[in-house]
């Protein structure tokens, strides 16, 4: 049988741990709202995600079907064009962007 003492000793370490782990971010990104590195990573942090995306749907459609592989060109196309036409929403590019590839892959 464990000691009470013992696990209360864990469990006050444990929730020590997972407070801090999530307190300090908050108490770091204060002072960095206004960092220009932070500015920086803003911008280029959703193209890189759709690069990313793009290199991966790439990969394996050119692994699966070749033959899939101007379908997955098109929603690439249309993903970096509603990215940049669209008020950079990575959100509605990256939907339409898969939209578009689900439903070329499925009908054609």
């Amino acid at each position: 049988m464990l000691d009470p003492g013992y696990v209360v000793g864990v469990l006050v370490i444990i929730f020590a741990i997972t407070f801090a782990l999530r307190a300090v971010p908050f108490a770091v990104l204060e002072p960095l709202r206004e960092s220009r590195f932070v500015l920086t990573m803003a911008i280029w942090m959703p193209v890189g995600v759709l690069a990313v995306l793009a290199a991966s749907t790439f990969r394996s459609t050119a692994g699966d079907d070749p033959g899939h592989l101007w379908k997955a060109g098109v929603a690439v196309a249309v993903t970096t064009i509603v990215h940049l036409t669209g008020g950079r929403r990575t959100l509605l590019s990256v939907g339409l962007g898969t939209a578009t590839y689900v439903v070329l892959v499925n009908l054609l």
